[in-house]
């Protein structure tokens, strides 16, 4: 079997010991690599997977220029990547139109570090010239550790986005919602042909019969297969997938085909 991970992180050299310990500090989660993109690599070896997407985040307005500079040079050899634009920024639209000049797939959101709702009408602007670009919207979905008393990213808030922009390309982070299961059978699984879940680092919070039933509703066709590495190991969400009851056929598309119709490769 062939693996395309979808959701994984990485950070500059410089930066990673920092961040890594940070997050593993918040979250309680030991991290499965350095955080470095070498030591992704290397996890990616480990587990037979031959290509990922990697979503860096601007947690503040002046990083977002920085970061997809740096995004676009660690980009090849079976990994691809995201640019990240900071919802306060004064320049997120000219930013998503550099994003796509640098080669970069898509614009990663996370609504807990960048203090957003999905469906805040100042983001329709970002996700006008996203999809006519032709890029793709990746969201945090669902609980963080850093959630606090509002889960902002919810199964509802990407209806409200995925019926109000048709053209646009969404994926919804882990399954369209961490922690949000009932939401997501109610309000989004298989309701929309242009929103997509992978299932990173939901193996240890959801029963493989929800799981199951999820993937059923949404179409395998458009779940992908996402770790959330270093914040889980990529053998737990193989392991999660292979225990279902699911063809052969839906298999590949969740391990590695979803995400090749996806991004157009």
């Amino acid at each position: 079997m062939r693996y395309f991970d979808f959701h994984t992180h990485a950070f500059t050299d410089e930066l990673a010991k920092r961040a890594v310990a940070g997050l593993a500090l918040t979250s309680g989660i030991e991290p499965a690599t350095d955080g470095t993109v070498s030591g992704l690599r290397r996890k990616l070896e480990e587990n037979g997977i031959d290509r990922a997407m990697l979503l860096p985040v601007a947690t503040k307005p002046s990083q977002q220029e920085a970061i997809n500079n740096w995004a676009a040079s660690v980009m090849g050899d079976g990994l691809y990547c995201c640019g990240t634009v900071h919802p306060d920024a004064e320049n997120t639209v000219a930013e998503v139109e550099r994003i796509k000049a640098l080669g970069l797939y898509g614009v990663k959101f996370h609504s807990e570090y960048q203090n957003f709702r999905p469906d805040e009408e100042r983001m329709f602007p970002i996700y006008e010239k996203i999809a006519e670009l032709g890029l793709i919207a990746v969201f945090h979905g669902g609980w963080d550790p850093y959630s606090k008393d509002e889960i902002k990213a919810t199964p509802q808030s990407f209806a409200a986005v995925a019926g109000t922009f048709p053209k646009l390309k969404i994926v919804s982070a882990h399954l369209g919602g961490l922690n949000l299961w009932d939401d997501i059978e109610k309000y989004t699984a298989g309701r929309f042909h242009n929103l997509w879940f992978d299932v990173s680092v939901i193996s240890r919070f959801i029963s493989d019969e929800q799981l199951l039933r999820i993937i059923k509703k949404q179409g395998a066709e458009r779940v992908l297969f996402g770790s959330d590495c270093p914040w889980d190991e990529p053998a737990n969400e193989i392991d999660m997938i292979n225990r279902l009851p699911l063809t052969d056929e839906e298999k590949e598309l969740i391990f590695f085909r979803s995400a090749e119709k996806l991004l157009g490769i």
